[in-house]
């Protein structure tokens, strides 16, 4: 069984409890960053899976950025087969490009920077909690590519997690961000009290003391589902 798992990052940042978590998992981590220059492997196997990560960037930026053109067009050959993908916030909206669908700000400007319910659809129950709170940083957000299920909702962006055949998700908030990241993060931005619709940095901190627990259990959970071998084996077929 394979035991690799591809990670594509558009920065340097590696860290949050993805790479960890999958390593306890029993799972060898490979890292490939377009954007500082890396190529994409010109095939997956020898992968369990690929996770495409988040990024300042926009996914319609693939005209003056090239490497997104070339990462939107290895979505399209990666997933043809039914390979285990997962698109975390801009990997969700490459992944949505890819199969056809738009990407855009929301049409009040606003942006959902800290922590936010989300709201299962009937699709998505069993899958997602109901009382789930995540971590988003995001402006833009997608349409919900023709052919796919949409499993869970957002107050103020309503497309949040999405699923096509049985082993492709997006989603569009950040389940691998702790809170010391979150506080990175926030460190790093100078003008968040700018922002429409973003949290404060101290109601971010005191979301993140109830509810980052209980994110970290179930992504913990949910790539032990979607990485399952019996459910990459249904993926496969399917």
């Amino acid at each position: 069984m394979e035991r690799d798992v591809l990670l594509i990052a558009h920065s340097d940042w590696r860290q949050g409890r993805l790479g960890p978590l999958l390593t306890a998992k029993g799972y060898r981590v490979t890292w490939c960053s377009p954007a500082l220059g890396e190529c994409l492997p010109p095939r997956h196997d020898g992968y369990a899976a690929t996770i495409l990560l988040g990024g300042a960037m926009s996914a319609n930026d693939s005209e003056s950025q090239p490497y997104l053109r070339r990462e939107i067009d290895w979505i399209e050959r990666h997933i043809a087969g039914g390979h285990p993908f997962l698109g975390i916030c801009l990997g969700a909206q490459l992944l949505a490009r890819a199969l056809g669908a738009g990407v855009a700000p929301h049409p009040e400007g606003l942006q959902e920077i800290g922590y936010y319910p989300i709201h299962p659809t009937a699709a998505g129950e069993g899958l997602i909690p109901t009382d789930l709170q995540v971590y988003h940083w995001h402006r833009e957000g997608f349409d919900l590519p023709r052919g796919t299920e949409l499993l869970a909702r957002g107050d103020l962006f309503p497309h949040q997690a999405y699923r096509l055949g049985s082993k492709i998700y997006g989603l569009q908030f950040h389940p691998e961000v702790t809170m010391e990241v979150a506080a990175a993060w926030i460190e790093s931005t100078s003008d968040l009290h700018e922002r429409p619709g973003a949290q404060s940095a101290e109601q971010q901190m005191a979301a993140g003391a109830i509810h980052d627990g209980a994110l970290h259990d179930w992504f913990s959970g949910f790539l032990d589902r979607w990485l399952a071998p019996e459910q990459r084996q249904a993926g496969n077929a399917a």
